[in-house]
């Protein structure tokens, strides 16, 4: 039995990123993961891996003490140490540099085998790496998928906070649906139902009233029976809404936030993207635009047909993205497929002002115009088979005058699938929830 040994008074001084062959005969100390132990006859060595990267921790059995050669032959992979040590220039070292120890602790000893290889040289399917996650996440891959996650949603946050916008966090249990037709997660709250919020979309227009310009970064829930690539039963949405404005307007401000987003990982990303073997395309600036009406002509004459009317299927968002190419919307979709806050086209009811984003054959956002007009919305409502009544409330703010307003919700998730170019949303979700997963 190895005896754990405590942190004390010993404290990280660098990440293993940070330690370069300038700092030569610089005491310093590393903490992280043990990955590989070597005995080369007279030299002990194990590679140390922190969120920074790695650095290479080498050992004389001639020089160093009885106590840290005998550490290192207790290490396992995965075992969590801290190493106070000089920094030592070595050519046949990750990076040129090594660190020759003086003291190692070992924190916490981890059991073998591991149920998996987080280096990823022991391939493992997608079902086993989400079964043992936390390990999982541990590996050069995910970790580059979450910093590139990371830098797309900061940049996006400045985006918009830099445009007035203020974040907000409406809340994620609700008493009534937000959109007809999309299942519903029920709860039980207290002496009554309640549900999971499938959007923040009827808080965020009425935040327009009083803010004016919002937007929300957090947890939406659909309990729709997909089991596919690009679908989770929790996902998380980034929202905006703006008062005075159009779907034009919104269009615009997605446009501009996304290319930005690209920008900057493209810019920042670069060891990240390299370790994911993506070589990430930076879209121009300005997003193709086409209706409805022209995707089904275009995919029509492609030989995929489509009723006027209906939402597009998997085969011809297949064939738009083939046709039109990676970042591109589609606008003015048919009233009767979309929700019952979309506005309507004054000089044709039957069309919406509205856009869904798309990057090939991905949806990545919707939005649109909204209905402000409150005898509009309780028709609407009634069209769509909704009670107005249970929406009373939210109609109040309508009542009292609240501004014209439109916004939109882009999924993270799937836009980290396009940043990192993962083929499967789960690979760009810490702890995914589909139909058949509810742990880790």
């Amino acid at each position: 039995m190895v005896k754990l040994d405590d942190l004390g008074n010993l404290r990280r001084t660098h990440l293993s990123n940070r330690i370069t062959d300038q700092m030569e005969g610089q005491e310093v100390v590393v903490m992280g993961r043990v990955v590989d132990v070597r005995d080369l006859g007279g030299i002990k060595f194990f590679v140390l891996h922190d969120v920074g990267g790695a650095v290479q921790v080498t050992a004389l059995k001639t020089k160093s003490g009885e106590e840290i050669i005998s550490k290192i032959n207790s290490l396992t992979q995965e075992t969590s140490v801290a190493v106070r040590g000089k920094v030592v220039k070595a050519r046949q070292a990750p990076r040129g540099v090594e660190i020759v120890p003086s003291e190692i602790r070992i924190l916490n000893l981890a059991q073998v085998p591991l149920p998996l290889d987080p280096m990823g040289r022991v391939k493992a399917n997608l079902d086993t790496r989400l079964d043992a996650r936390a390990i999982d996440l541990r590996s050069p891959q995910a970790l580059a998928i979450f910093r590139i996650r990371n830098k797309a949603l900061q940049a996006s946050r400045q985006y918009l906070l830099s445009r007035g916008f203020v974040e907000v966090h409406t809340p994620k249990i609700v008493a009534t649906a937000t959109e007809s037709g999309a299942a519903l997660f029920p709860i039980s709250y207290f002496d009554r139902e309640a549900f999971l919020s499938q959007s923040p979309q009827l808080y965020k227009e009425v935040l327009t009233g009083a803010l004016d310009r919002v937007f929300e970064v957090g947890p939406i829930f659909r309990a729709e029976e997909h089991d596919t690539p690009r679908h989770l039963n929790e996902a998380i949405s980034f929202d905006i809404e703006m008062a005075y404005a159009t779907a034009e307007d919104v269009m615009n401000t997605l446009e501009k936030m996304v290319w930005q987003a690209f920008s900057d990982v493209e810019k920042y990303c670069q060891p990240d993207l390299k370790i994911l073997g993506h070589s990430l395309k930076v879209p121009g600036e300005h997003f193709p635009r086409i209706t409805y009406t022209e995707a089904i002509e275009m995919v029509g004459k492609a030989g995929v047909k489509i009723p006027w009317g209906e939402d597009l299927p998997t085969p011809a968002v297949k064939k738009l993205g083939e046709l039109v190419g990676e970042a591109y919307f589609i606008t003015d979709w048919p009233s009767e497929i979309k929700p019952f806050y979309t506005m309507p086209k004054k000089d044709n009811p039957k069309i919406t002002e509205s856009f869904d984003l798309m990057y090939g054959e991905l949806e990545l956002a919707s939005g649109g115009t909204r209905v402000h007009q409150p005898d509009l919305l309780v028709k609407q409502l009634r069209e769509k088979g909704l009670n107005p009544e249970n929406f009373e409330s939210h109609l109040l703010s309508y009542r009292y005058g609240l501004a014209p307003h439109s916004g939109w919700g882009l999924g993270l998730d799937r836009f980290t699938m396009v940043l990192t170019g993962m083929d499967n949303v789960r690979e760009c979700v810490l702890f995914p929830r589909d139909r058949s997963r509810l742990t880790p």
